[in-house]
């Protein structure tokens, strides 16, 4: 008869309200493109799937990314992150579980003697004072009829993998962020010792021209003009050398340490760029990129909180009991079995005054879930992109380098001519100078496409997901 009833009720409330269990979104990304923008590839390796240690091969750049995992605040932080909700995640898996309350009282009571229960505490049980001892375990169950209670555990386990997800993603840009660092540092000190070159070629110039002035060959002008260009490329190192200082400064601070001087084995011009980067296809790369997984997980949370704010209209049925020891005499508290009760309930709550409320937080529960549809679209797009960017800067910086490495070339055969006709008096100071100054800045050029072609390598291999493993 009580399950009767029961049902009775539920289908009765069900037809009378019209609530209806929302449909999960699933996938709502179809059209993710097959290839790459000016990719013709069929093979689906991708270098994103390559471990931090084999992506780079530089051992100083591998001790710095180990020690940035080990000691950065932020990746320590996210763990922490990871942390909290998997403590949320264990609570929520006993959302099933019934509450279990053990309550143990004890009072005494002295009703006035004019009173009624006075008057029958004096009569019957011959006191002034009525005592009551009381021992009992209280349990309440909630039937999960609608999945609010797994909704609420997928939402909890969901949030669990997306911290677990923004750890990889802040890993990754650590180990990219070092990386190119790393090369930055390599490229000051390249500038460095290119400066230091050109300041030794102009001393060397200035000296002929020195003697020239002695001689009467040319006049106090081409002395000056020789003697203001030594002194830029003096101008140079200062600067250069309070760079490295700083760069050397932030790679600490990315490794949690404090300010401390960077040790490199490495020069600029030993390091190898990789001809061989493997993009693979676009749904290689959204599998493994830990902001796209995150992202695709915020959907999965805010489809769940919808479930949630669903159930919530419905009505809610609770089972209780109830079962101890109770006795007006101490002595008798734990007599049984003659001390001990039972209480056994059920119950069937519907919202009917604050519905209205809830149906809103129903809605906005929707439309957060439409907001997370198009945040996943537009940062698989956005993912999409940023590869795309980068294997088309990594193609163009490889033909522009190929043409400033023939333009030094070029350079430097002119500073060596012009130094022989300076020489044999067939080519003025102003041809020396402007020569040296063409090849300072080829070869700081020079310096910075290769180190542009590193980072470029570097941010592809974070686009493809590369960085967590």
């Amino acid at each position: 008869m009580r399950t009767f009833i029961y049902s009775f009720l539920i289908t009765f409330i069900l037809g009378s309200y019209g609530c209806s269990i929302p449909k999960n979104v699933i996938n709502p990304i179809r059209d993710t493109p097959s290839q790459y923008r000016g990719v013709v590839q069929t093979d689906t390796t991708s270098i994103g799937n390559i471990l931090v240690k084999d992506f780079f091969a530089t051992k100083t750049i591998q001790r710095l990314i180990d020690s940035a995992i080990e000691r950065n605040i932020d990746l320590q932080i996210a763990i922490k992150n990871i942390d909290a909700a998997n403590l949320l995640l264990k609570r929520a898996k006993m959302g099933n579980l019934p509450q279990l309350n053990l309550q143990v009282t004890a009072s005494s009571n002295r009703p006035s003697d004019n009173s009624l229960n006075g008057l029958s505490a004096s009569q019957f049980l011959k006191t002034t004072h009525v005592e009551d001892y009381n021992a009992n375990l209280a349990l309440s169950w909630e039937a999960d009829i609608w999945g609010k209670i797994s909704k609420q555990k997928e939402a909890s386990y969901a949030t669990y993998l997306q911290s677990a997800e923004a750890k990889k993603a802040v890993q990754t840009r650590i180990v990219a962020t070092v990386a190119t660092s790393f090369y930055r540092l390599l490229l000051l000190d390249e500038q460095l010792s290119i400066a230091k070159r050109n300041l030794a070629l102009s001393d060397s110039t200035l000296k002929m021209v020195s003697k020239q002035f002695e001689v009467g060959q040319v006049t106090s002008l081409a002395v000056e003009q020789t003697e203001a260009q030594l002194l830029k490329a003096s101008q140079l190192i200062p600067q250069i050398t309070q760079e490295i200082s700083i760069q050397e400064n932030a790679l600490s601070e990315l490794t949690g340490r404090f300010p401390t001087a960077i040790e490199r084995s490495e020069t600029l011009a030993q390091l190898e760029i990789s001809t061989q980067l493997a993009v693979g296809i676009p749904s290689i790369m959204l599998a493994i990129r830990p902001d796209v997984k995150s992202v695709e997980l915020g959907l999965k949370i805010a489809n769940a909180k919808v479930g949630v704010a669903n159930a919530s209209l419905y009505p809610s049925l609770t089972i209780s009991a109830s079962a101890g020891v109770n006795s007006f005499k101490a002595s008798n508290w734990f007599n049984v079995p003659a001390s001990l009760f039972g209480i056994v309930g059920g119950g069937i709550t519907q919202p009917i005054f604050n519905r209205k409320e809830l149906k809103t937080q129903f809605e906005l529960a929707k439309v957060e879930r439409e907001k997370s549809v198009l945040l996943f679209r537009q940062v698989v797009i956005q993912a999409v992109v940023e590869v795309s960017n980068e294997q088309s800067k990594l193609e163009n910086l490889k033909t522009e380098f190929g043409i400033a490495q023939n333009r030094v070339r070029t350079l430097k055969s002119a500073v060596k001519n012009a130094d022989l006709l300076f020489k044999s008096g067939m080519a003025n100071y102003l041809e020396v100078i402007t020569a040296q100054s063409n090849l300072l800045q080829g070869e700081l050029d020079l310096a910075g496409l290769k180190t542009a072609q590193l980072n470029a390598s570097v941010e592809l291999y974070r686009a493809l997901g590369g960085g967590w493993q």
